[in-house]
């Protein structure tokens, strides 16, 4: 066969194969009707398994955060056929011109990718729409979980998911639009080891939204991996007291183990039930507490920054005695003239000035402290003493944010020299000029889990361990945080006697935080009373328990509430007690602080979730 021959015959079979496609699609498409009814009934869906997030569990395993099932109706623009838009609307209870809406910006993004029409049905709402689902071509159910707060408190150290912004997305390509992230708290902090990883399944579904099984075998599915568990060093039953003692009150409680540095309880009032930002009402919710006069979304146990008042006499003593400027037995005459200061018996050494919290007495310390005569003129003489002074001040976790495992902490403010100098101006100021550091006032700040830090300064006799919430990740059994221990620049041997002082503070007369004491327990505290210039003085008490094996330290501010001794450190004490003992012993201290109501004025919050309360 020659060369022309073989060219008309490979011709010829190209032609006869084409043939034979030909007459085969033409039996498929017009002869045979059952191939069409299959093309049309069967659809391959990809879609996307949202893994579970992490369990957030208390010290003792109890649910702090969990997960419920819930449901977002998605749509594929291109398979959406005669669309009874009112039926469609009164399923989901979506309105009108919403559902209309809805579906335009769907086509928008895509007719062939699902979008999402409704998010976060319940499983409750969920199981009356799904039968009638199959009736809205190109609608379906797509499940995931969204958070739920079985105890219904910790909103603030918790924190909430919220759907991913533009921003995010751009910056963790992991992120999709819809995708939910974690926001504030631990929620936040701990969010890639939380979220987990989703994963894909293809699925082919018949023209009622039905699953038939899995597409070609699952062979392109990929596994969602669940978030890991964060186990908390929180204690469920002192933070619930914690948040029920300080309803109608501003301010705040930081508990901490002060042997380990982990955080017992972080209270912040006015607080919020954890639920209200999550679900539908996440938005509608988050605009009421947002708009609050009492502002119940800031977190005062981090964020606040306060003077802190009498307490810091505590830190005080114990540098002017590592400096040599006082020694134990210094005593100092209560001179209102200099500063002043409620009526007590002399002060003749540290003990007894810690325990009368004597004004004068540490205006005097503290004026040793900045005067030591290092320079012959007395405004380089007073910057010189200081700058001394403040480096052994953040030796105490002052001045700088503490290493805590939450997002948003600030780290209150020790003011030094060049603080003053942008002030004053070199050479212009002296200790006549800032003495008010002396009793805790003027430009000091700092923040509640600072003060909580300084009473486990003092229970460890000189040391702490970076604050921290959570214990393991994944497993109770895994590897503990890692946590440092910090001394501050005071040898150990001058704690032991501000330690007593803080002792006679709460169970000896003449002490200023009687109502702190807890039978069978000996209780070391100090009381503090910051000036609040726009109104009534606010009431810190710090303390730890008990003296010889302190098992928690505890800070308690409360805003514009006065003396320290009345309301902080009551408070303080129950919850000591409570978590020392598993009980209460004095109802009617309880029942007082329970009912007591520091809020002059409500806000839209309070009004708000009571009229939650009674429906």
């Amino acid at each position: 066969m020659n060369l022309d021959e073989r060219k008309y015959v490979l011709i010829g079979g190209v032609l006869f194969i084409c043939v034979v496609f030909v007459l085969r699609l033409f039996w498929i498409q017009v002869v045979d009707q059952h191939w069409a009814a299959r093309a049309a009934d069967i659809s391959e869906r990809k879609i996307t398994v949202f893994p579970s997030r992490g369990l957030i569990i208390d010290r003792h395993g109890e649910l702090l955060v969990a997960n419920t099932p819930v449901y977002d109706i998605m749509v594929v623009p291109r398979e959406v056929k005669g669309l009874d838009t009112l039926g469609l609307s009164q399923l989901l209870n979506v309105p009108m011109d919403q559902v209309r809406e809805r579906l335009r910006k769907a086509a928008e993004y895509s007719v062939w990718k699902p979008s999402e029409f409704e998010k976060q049905i319940t499983a409750g709402q969920y199981a009356a729409i799904s039968v009638q689902l199959y009736k809205y071509p190109g609608f379906y159910a797509q499940s995931r979980t969204l958070r739920t707060y079985p105890p219904h408190v910790g909103a603030h150290m918790l924190g909430y998911i919220s759907e991913v912004n533009a921003r995010q997305v751009e910056r963790d390509p992991y992120y999709k639009p819809g995708d939910m992230i974690g926001v504030g708290g631990l929620e936040s902090y701990y969010e890639k080891e939380l979220r987990g990883r989703r994963g894909v399944k293809y699925v082919v579904v018949d023209v009622h939204n039905n699953i038939q099984g899995s597409f070609n075998g699952g062979e392109f599915d990929t596994l969602a991996h669940a978030g890991k568990n964060l186990y908390t060093s929180i204690d469920l039953q002192l933070q619930s007291l914690g948040e029920r003692l300080m309803q109608h009150k501003k301010g705040s409680i930081v508990a901490l183990d002060p042997k380990t540095g982990e955080v017992l309880a972080l209270v912040s009032s006015p607080a919020y039930d954890p639920e209200l930002l999550t679900g539908r009402v996440r938005n509608s919710n988050y605009r009421i507490l947002q708009q609050d006069s009492l502002r119940p979304l800031f977190d005062r146990a981090l964020q606040a920054q306060y003077p802190p008042g009498s307490i810091f006499k505590l830190a005080q003593a114990a540098i002017a005695l590592q400096e040599g400027v006082i020694n134990l037995n210094t005593g100092f005459p209560c001179n209102k003239a200099l500063v002043g200061c409620h009526n007590h018996p002399y002060a003749a050494n540290v003990e007894q000035a810690v325990q009368f919290s004597c004004n004068p007495y540490f205006y005097q310390v503290f004026k040793r402290e900045v005067e030591q005569g290092a320079a012959k003129n007395r405004f380089e003489d007073a910057a010189l003493g200081l700058a001394k002074w403040k480096t052994a001040m953040e030796s105490f976790g002052l001045g700088h944010p503490p290493h805590l495992d939450l997002p948003a902490v600030k780290g209150g403010s020790i003011p030094g020299v060049s603080f003053y100098n942008r002030i004053y101006g070199e050479k212009a100021w002296s200790f006549s000029t800032i003495y008010s550091l002396s009793i805790g006032q003027g430009e000091v700040l700092v923040a509640p889990v600072q003060m909580a830090n300084l009473a486990a300064i003092f229970a460890n006799r000189g040391y702490y361990y970076d604050p921290h919430l959570v214990r393991a990740i994944g497993s109770p059994d895994s590897l503990n945080m890692h946590v440092q221990r910090h001394h501050t620049m005071v040898d150990d041997q001058w704690f032991p006697p501000l330690v007593e002082g803080m002792r006679r503070v709460v169970n000896e007369p003449g002490g200023t935080a009687r109502q702190a004491r807890i039978p069978g327990i000996t209780v070391c505290g100090k009381t503090g009373t910051a000036q609040n210039p726009h109104g009534k003085d606010h009431a810190v008490f710090i303390a730890f328990a008990p003296m010889d094996d302190p098992k928690i330290a505890i800070a308690v501010y409360v805003e514009n509430s006065g003396f320290g001794g009345t309301w902080a450190a009551p408070i303080a004490s129950l919850c000591m007690e409570q978590y020392l003992t598993d009980t209460i012993t004095r109802p009617d201290l309880m029942q007082r602080m329970l009912e007591a109501d520091l809020i002059a004025t409500e806000g839209n919050y309070t009004k708000f979730v009571s009229k939650r309360r009674k429906q």
